[in-house]
């Protein structure tokens, strides 16, 4: 049972893996066809109308294409940003109880340079390192193994369908601030297709083609379903940096009589914040503790 398990487990990586370009051309679907329905089929015609509804329409479409771009930029930092490997032979000087660098003891270094007899078990018997056994190499702290990227990735939060890629140290900010856009975005896709929604039910002849009014409902639809799920995540994953937490990281602090990561909710939204990938192999403790 056990192995047919894993089998299935691998498959359904292997599954996520093929899923790629899928899931980009996906997203990119949606906001083309909230595109036409917004733009070409409700509020750019509108623009002709003159008075009050041509300076409406105008101040929804221009807040409509500055959040697509902001939406469209945080979504692709997010897929083309590195979440965050472990750089070559790394080795742990990071002492948790004094929060400080600290040269490891010898029987730290001991277990670090012989880990053959930790790879069948994954635990290197000290609780200030671990061992990934499908990297065969040490993984920091809050450092997890991703089985879809097929590699360690620091700070890992979860690995996002959505943007073909693990969220991580390195991207989580935009991450967050891609939730914050697409939030933003489709509660004004939501409002402003709101009369045209609502005027499907009633006795007023609507102007348009049957594929425009057709598009114009399910944008709607869709915005307002992704309005709605995109709240309850977003503050989820605020609640989670409030704590300095990662997803995967929640049982284990609720197991946890203190949770060490946590610096307060200020400091903890501002290393997300700030976050750079600078020189990567001197700063790897700035990542691994944000």
């Amino acid at each position: 049972a056990g192995v047919a398990m894993a089998w299935n487990v691998f498959r359904f990586c292997t599954a996520l893996r093929g899923l790629g370009s899928i899931m980009i051309l996906l997203v990119l679907a949606i906001v083309g066809v909230t595109y036409y329905a917004v733009v070409l089929c409700n509020y750019g015609p509108a623009l002709l109308l003159g008075g009050g509804a041509t300076l409406a329409a105008l101040a929804v479409l221009l807040l409509f294409h500055f959040l697509l771009a902001m939406l469209l930029w945080s979504y692709f930092s997010v897929v083309f940003t590195d979440p965050g490997s472990v750089p070559p032979n790394w080795n742990l000087d990071f002492d948790e109880e004094r929060g400080e660098t600290a040269p490891l003891s010898s029987s730290d270094f001991n277990s670090q340079m012989n880990p053959q007899q930790s790879m069948a078990t994954g635990d290197t018997g000290n609780p200030r390192m671990r061992y990934c056994r499908k990297c065969n190499q040490l993984k920091p702290p809050r450092c997890h193994h991703c089985s879809v990227c097929g590699r360690c990735i620091l700070k890992m939060d979860h690995h996002c369908v959505w943007v073909v890629n693990c969220v991580g140290a390195l991207n989580y900010k935009y991450f967050l601030l891609f939730l914050f856009y697409t939030f933003l975005e489709t509660t004004l896709v939501t409002l402003s297709l709101l009369p045209h929604f609502i005027a499907f039910f009633s006795d007023v002849e609507i102007p348009g083609s049957p594929s425009a009014l057709a598009t114009t409902f399910l944008t709607f639809v869709l915005n307002l379903a992704f309005s709605l799920s995109v709240l309850g995540f977003m503050i989820m994953h605020i609640s989670l940096v409030s704590g300095n937490t990662t997803t995967i990281e929640a049982y284990e602090k609720k197991t946890s009589p203190r949770w060490m990561y946590d610096l307060g909710r200020k400091k903890n939204f501002a290393q997300v914040r700030f976050i750079k990938k600078l020189s990567f192999h001197s700063h790897l403790d700035n990542f691994l503790w944000c």
